[in-house]
This record gives C-alpha cells, sequence and structure tokens, in this order.
C-alpha cells in the first residue's frame, strides 16, 4: 500500500489524472500522478524492492533519486509518449531498482565494498524507460531508445538548473562565468573520459583533474560531491557547452571546435 498525505493536491501533477487502466480481473483503476517530486521519492523509495545488504552498500545520492522523478515528470508531458497508457510509478519504482543494481554491478566488478550510484550508471535504468511507456507514432519513428534520452536529457537540465547557474547566460570573462576554468580546460584540447565500469577511485581522478569543478560544489556534502562535479559535466553537456559521445562503454567529453582543429 502507498502512504499517502492527507492533502489530496500532493498527488496530482497540474491537475492530470492518469486514465482508467484494468488489471487482470477487469477492475478499473483511477489515481493520480504524485503532485512533486518529493511526493513522488517517498513513493519509489518505499516500493522499490531492494535487498537491505545492497541498500547498505550501494548510496545513491538525493540528486540521483531527483533525475530519476523528473524522467517520470518529464515523460507524462512528452507528446511522444501515449498520455492514455499514462506514466505510473512503476516506471520510477523499477528505474530505481535497476539504478541499484547496475551500480552493484560495477561495484562487484572492480572488488569494491561500497560505491555511489553515478549518472553514467544509467545506461542501466534506460531498460525501465522504455519498457514502461507507451509511444505514440512520433515517439515510435523516434525510437524507444532515443525517446528516454531525451527524457534523460531533460532530467539532467532541470536538475542542473536547480544547483548551478545556467551556462549560457553567464559573461564570458573570467570574473563573471562560474565555468571559466572548465570552458577553458576543455577548450585547450583535454578531453574527460568515463568508462560505465571505472572504478571509485578512477573515477573521482578524472573528474577531479579538471579545474574549477571541485569549487562549483564546496557547499555539497563530502559524500555527495562527486555526484555534483558529475552533474556539472553532464549539464554543461546537455548545454552545448563540451560535446558528448558514447563510444563503447566510455562516455567523452570534450570540445568540438578543439577536436576538428587537433584532426586537421
Amino acid at each position: 500500500q502507498f502512504v499517502f498525505t492527507a492533502n489530496p493536491e500532493d498527488y496530482t501533477n497540474r491537475g492530470s489524472i492518469i486514465t482508467p487502466l484494468k488489471d487482470r480481473i477487469e477492475s478499473q483503476i483511477l489515481t493520480h500522478y504524485p503532485g512533486t517530486i518529493e511526493i513522488a521519492k517517498q513513493i519509489t523509495s518505499q516500493e522499490a524492492d531492494i535487498e537491505p545488504e545492497v541498500r547498505k552498500n550501494v548510496h545513491i545520492p538525493d540528486l540521483m533519486l531527483n533525475l530519476l522523478e523528473r524522467i517520470s515528470f518529464a515523460a507524462r508531458d512528452s507528446e511522444l509518449i501515449d498520455e492514455r497508457s499514462g506514466v505510473s510509478a512503476r516506471m520510477s519504482i523499477t528505474a530505481l531498482e535497476n539504478l541499484y543494481s547496475t551500480a552493484e554491478r560495477r561495484m562487484l566488478i572492480n572488488r569494491e565494498i561500497q560505491t555511489t550510484a553515478r549518472i553514467t550508471d544509467f545506461w542501466g535504468v534506460i531498460p525501465a524507460i522504455t519498457g514502461k511507456v507507451e509511444l505514440v507514432y512520433e515517439g515510435e519513428q523516434e525510437g524507444p531508445y532515443q525517446v528516454a534520452l531525451n527524457l534523460l536529457s531533460t532530467a539532467v537540465k532541470e536538475e542542473f538548473l536547480t544547483h548551478f547557474p545556467h551556462p549560457n547566460k553567464e559573461e564570458r570573462k573570467h570574473e563573471g562565468d562560474a565555468y571559466y576554468a572548465i570552458r577553458q580546460f576543455f577548450a585547450d584540447g583535454h578531453e574527460l573520459n568515463l568508462p560505465n565500469d571505472a572504478s571509485d577511485a578512477a573515477f573521482t581522478e578524472a573528474l577531479l583533474e579538471i579545474p574549477g569543478l571541485k569549487a562549483l560544489v564546496k557547499s555539497f556534502s563530502d559524500e555527495d560531491k562527486q555526484a555534483y562535479m558529475e552533474l556539472v559535466i553532464h549539464g554543461l553537456a546537455e548545454f552545448n557547452v563540451v560535446n558528448k559521445e558514447l563510444v563503447g562503454t566510455t562516455l567523452s567529453f570534450h570540445d568540438f571546435l578543439s577536436n576538428m582543429l587537433g584532426d586537421l
């Protein structure tokens, strides 16, 4: 059973109501979407089937939980997804289970005792998205995988802007641009490569090589600083400050122009 608050408005997302669904005995279910990210996170955390040992060994930063729910919210607003089928809480629940599983897999591969979930672990969340939504014709033309990536992109942008200034509205000078050092790092031809299965030590080392990145996350807890550093890089990629490419099982971030000049 879901635990609901006393306020029914918490369970309406801008007035959206899931179209009647039929279960196996033909009962009709009328329900509402969670109205806020916080309520949605409560439901997802309560209903996800995660072994206690896994919860203990895999830390899921709050921003990752926000991303999972933002994906669902974006899906409910997407014109590519059939609103008659709805996007129920089951998508977020399955996505969280997959995120735990993907991080645990990586932890075991690297023979680590504990780990923290990453945005790069969301490759394991994609099947939870594609398997829980019904696409309209335009969505089918786009392709389930690309639709899922677009939803993740929207979620990353929204979460990024709740913590950091908009990169395209910053003044392009040293004193006023919070991302000046990062821009310069990539403009000088440097790359950041984040393999899916990189160890925690290698992953952190790669992020710390980027000048100015650590300073941007100094206000966050030590436990979650790595997650927010990664969010900065993904956010800048979503706003086209840096280029992002998937090469095999590695996400590569670089400056598009400097790479072109390097190839000449």
